[in-house]
């Protein structure tokens, strides 16, 4: 006994307070860009996971052009960098609209802003990133961050999107006055 606790519990308090201290949020930040098709409907311009985990999927395999923050990064500026890093195109000017953030299941938080603008996707020459792959082969492999860009109508988005950014189109269509 130690303070009035037995030391094993002390320790297993002292071990449950290391691995919270240990576990840093992971922040990403992106910029979803909008635009009117001719029908007058909006769309969304997403992004095609890359990589081996997602070549043959589809539905929730999409996501906003976004990525994380660098240790006391800003959010937008974070957004606009990972946005050129992902599609290798400029960011298109125009006003951005805060669609606020949300936490993903795997404890990520995203935040996102909106921004309209066309884009042409043919344009788009995604960055790479490495990876050990398969697993435990020890071979290392480039893969391109997305595979492929789309302008998407909304309700085509939402079953394309990974589920936990999927609210930031019901934001985007409330700031439109769609909802």
């Amino acid at each position: 006994m130690c303070g009035g606790r037995p030391l094993r519990v002390r320790a297993l308090q002292r071990s449950r307070r290391l691995r919270h201290a240990a576990r840093v949020t992971r922040r990403s930040a992106g910029l979803l860009l909008h635009r009117r098709a001719d029908d007058g409907t909006v769309q969304v311009l997403l992004a095609h996971m890359g990589g081996p985990f997602w070549a043959r999927k589809d539905d929730g395999a999409w996501s906003v052009p976004k990525g994380e923050l660098d240790p006391g990064e800003d959010p937008l500026a974070a957004a606009r960098r990972e946005f050129v890093e992902e599609l290798g195109v400029a960011v298109p000017d125009g006003d951005v609209l805060a669609l606020g953030e949300v936490r993903q299941s795997g404890g990520k938080v995203v935040q996102v802003w909106a921004l309209e603008a066309d884009l042409d996707v043919g344009l788009v020459v995604p960055g790479t990133f490495a990876l050990e792959w398969p697993p435990r082969s020890g071979r290392v492999q480039e893969f391109a961050e997305v595979d492929r860009a789309e302008w998407l109508d909304v309700e085509t988005a939402r079953a394309k999107l990974v589920k936990g950014q999927r609210v930031f189109l019901d934001r985007l269509l409330a700031v439109l006055g769609e909802d």
